[in-house]
């Protein structure tokens, strides 16, 4: 495994060194799971998934190692055998999805709100840069610090920083017991009560509003998770799902196989990805609403052509993002403030001075070589 590993860094460096010198754009991807996430791929395709295999794991350290092109899956088996987890649960959106794309994409799922963002739990990185040289950030291990910041930057920068080899992953624990309940409820009333919960001492690990009803997953100790769960069964009514009914659930809507997601992909009509303050009132006019992270996360399906959406996000103190859609006329993410643009320019020129690492994916505006457009 060690010579296939070193022989397919090399494979990488050489396809890297072969189109900067002749400045080719390349479109980086692991299995593709993610193709429809972000501005339309452009450039000579450079399967990074050949670069695979767990370098390192130790559970009583809390943190694996793998190459990037690592099936997300064999990492959650993994650390499934040792009854720990990605506590983030990132959403795979394919069979073969890969620990790369999940750190370049940046996606997190239902419990995000609680154990935090992938960015969070990235220690450290290697990465290949335009000179084909491996760049190494941050480290193997929770208390290392250094460069922690540069391995943060490449998280949710959709490989347009340059090609990730390789990740170092803070693990958790497994919870010890776990529960999901469900309750009747409207989105306004829904709201106003995740947001009063959030400051209460219930373990609640996520919540998700969908078609009148709020689920709500209950994590932690034994005793905590069923002192919770007994009294919201007697002062809300609240019902009891199986443990695999649960399973199915969380899973379902974080791979978002909700009957709710499939109308995007049957239809004319855009998933837009609008991240508010948590108390914001439901707006009923966006049309279908999926709301996750306590409030602060909320899935609208709406028209194509309706890009007012994330005018009435800002004002509202949010930001919308077309997270999927079979027509993007309109950008994938908000646009940049001039000051903040300049800066991200500035990173990308460091990274990627030639602008050869998967041009106009995050957005267009930060293009090096307009050659390329």
């Amino acid at each position: 495994m060690g010579r296939l590993l070193v022989e397919s860094l090399a494979w990488l460096q050489q396809r890297i060194l072969d189109a900067a010198q002749h400045q080719i754009p390349l479109r980086l991807r692991g299995s593709g799971s993610k193709d429809f996430y972000g501005e339309a791929a452009r450039g000579e395709a450079l399967d990074v998934s050949v670069h695979q295999g767990i370098v390192s794991y130790e559970p009583t350290e809390l943190v694996i190692t793998a190459k990037a092109g690592t099936a997300l899956s064999l990492i959650e088996q993994s650390l499934a055998e040792h009854r720990q987890m990605l506590a983030f649960e990132p959403p795979h959106f394919g069979p073969q999805a890969t620990v790369g794309g999940m750190v370049a994409a940046g996606l997190s799922g239902p419990r995000r709100a609680t154990s935090g963002a992938v960015r969070d739990f990235v220690l450290g990185m290697s990465l290949i840069d335009t000179n084909a040289e491996v760049l190494r950030f941050g480290g193997e291990v929770m208390k290392n610090v250094a460069g922690y910041d540069l391995s943060r930057l490449h998280v949710g920068a959709l490989g347009t920083l340059g090609v990730i080899a390789e990740v170092s992953l803070k693990v958790w624990p497994m919870p010890a017991a776990s529960e999901t309940l469900w309750l009747a409820m409207d989105a306004s009333a829904a709201i106003e009560h995740l947001n009063r919960w959030a400051a209460e001492p219930w373990p609640l690990s996520a919540s998700a509003w969908v078609d009148g009803h709020l689920i709500l997953r209950l994590e932690g100790a034994q005793a905590a998770v069923s002192q919770a769960a007994t009294r919201w069964q007697k002062d809300y009514q609240a019902k009891f799902l199986s443990a695999d009914q649960a399973r199915q659930f969380w899973d379902d809507l974080k791979e978002q196989r909700l009957a709710f997601f499939g109308a995007v992909r049957q239809s004319s009509k855009a998933l837009w990805r609008v991240s508010l303050p948590s108390a914001s009132a439901h707006q009923s006019s966006w049309g279908d609403t999926v709301i996750e992270w306590g409030g602060a996360l909320r899935w609208v399906l709406c028209s194509n052509d309706d890009a007012s959406i994330r005018e009435q996000a800002r004002a509202l103190g949010g930001h919308a993002s077309l997270f999927r859609s079979l027509d993007k006329r309109h950008p994938v993410f908000s646009p940049l403030a001039p000051a903040m643009l300049a800066l991200q320019r500035r990173i990308k020129r460091e990274f990627d001075p030639l602008g050869i690492f998967n041009p106009g994916r995050l957005m267009p505006s930060l293009d090096v070589n307009a050659s390329f457009a």
